[in-house]
């Protein structure tokens, strides 16, 4: 198996996630005792959390620029940035290594395109659904998106940073979002893309109308196929 390094504590509960997820399909695919070789620089989520200005997204591509160097001169053979949000700094990040660093988008828009999806509704934190950096990602790969629900978002960020990111699941937030995304498969879409590594934890994926890609689980599959890779 290769070695995969992750760039955690983005926040650290999201990255538990990941974990989680990465062993258990290892697990079901060697079998026995096997488990997945992993490196994780997991950073402190208060240096970047809620960055807005450019100069909050410069320090933001230090910090991770530096976890991504640690994970390469560590051994490890692909990286993954585990937040969708810290997106926003792949490319600095990507030119800083050697290694090919794993795009959660790309993850989204190839299991959208594998699915016959056109159409969807981005959900995520204020900057993913709203700026360029992860929009035109997934339009990149046939997708075409919702106009931004910017009410939405900004309850997500609320959610997202005071709750999820801290371990914390409430009630009011999981009704909460099942009623945005009943509102949403009203709408002339076939897919939600869940563009939020936390949500998930307030968000039954396989219980809702419209299906729902869930970035977490993709971009962490995404690793376990490299790791198990020819």
């Amino acid at each position: 198996m290769r070695r995969v390094g992750l760039i955690g504590g983005l926040s650290w509960a999201s990255t538990a996630r990941y974990y989680e997820i990465i062993n258990k399909a290892v697990r079901d695919r060697m079998g026995g005792l096997h488990s997945a070789p992993l490196l994780i620089d997991s950073l402190d989520f208060a240096l970047v959390a809620r960055s807005t200005s450019d100069a909050d997204w410069a320090g933001a591509s230090v910090v991770l620029t530096d976890a991504a160097k640690r994970l390469e001169d560590a051994g490890a053979e692909t990286l993954l940035i585990c937040a969708n949000s810290m997106h926003r700094v792949y490319n600095q990040v990507a030119a800083s290594v050697g290694v090919p660093i794993i795009h959660i988008a790309d993850t989204v828009g190839e299991a959208a395109k594998a699915k016959g999806i056109k159409t969807a509704a981005l959900v995520g934190t204020r900057n993913v659904m709203t700026e360029r950096f992860y929009r035109q990602r997934i339009v990149g790969h046939g997708v075409s998106l919702l106009p931004a629900d910017a009410e939405l978002a900004e309850r997500i960020d609320r959610i997202v940073y005071d709750e999820l990111a801290m371990g914390r699941a409430t009630k009011d937030s999981e009704r909460y979002m099942r009623t945005e995304l009943t509102d949403i498969a009203k709408e002339d879409v076939q897919a939600v893309i869940l563009a939020c590594t936390e949500l998930e934890a307030i968000v039954d994926v396989n219980a809702n109308v419209l299906p729902i890609l869930d970035s977490t689980r993709l971009h962490a599959m995404a690793a376990v196929e490299f790791m198990l890779g020819d």
